[in-house]
């Protein structure tokens, strides 16, 4: 029997001292599923990490915005989204420009070689989302993105 299939414990038994088995335990799943969604993802895009992927497709969908923005787009810290910003910057993948109002504040905007890279990837990227589904059918898969997105917003 995989995982997949054992029934997770009921809440009321954890809640009562019931036994602690790392298999059960969400972050211990989230991460085995995290691990198996990047090794397709690098197997498919090799030359960017998810961040730098996650930041040129926001980019894409949004046009040019603060470099604060776009981290907070794409769930990063403005710490995490200036390292990520500054590799893409040197491969030649966005731009950067003061701020018209605001001199301090970045903006940041895919370059022409960015935007036909990116718009290359995003099939390639909806593949590795279904490859990474594909032991869901489409109803679970729908309620699977639904359930980890209520998760995430906590």
């Amino acid at each position: 029997m995989s995982l997949a299939d054992k029934p997770a414990p009921p809440r009321d038994s954890l809640e009562a001292g019931g036994e602690y088995r790392l298999h059960e335990q969400v972050g211990f799943v989230l991460r085995k599923a995290n691990q198996r969604h990047l090794s397709i993802f690098a197997a498919h895009v090799g030359d960017l990490t998810p961040p730098q992927f996650a930041a040129l497709a926001r980019l894409h969908e949004v046009g040019e915005t603060s470099q604060n923005q776009l981290g907070q787009l794409i769930a990063m810290d403005a710490a995490t989204i200036k390292g990520v910003i500054d590799r893409l910057k040197k491969r030649g993948l966005v731009t950067l420009k003061p701020h018209a109002l605001d001199r301090r504040r970045l903006v940041v905007g895919l370059s022409d070689e960015g935007r036909v890279l990116v718009e290359r990837l995003l099939p390639v990227a909806m593949r590795i989302t279904a490859e990474t589904l594909k032991p869901l059918n489409a109803r679970e898969a729908e309620i699977f993105l639904k359930l980890l997105g209520k998760i995430a917003d906590g």
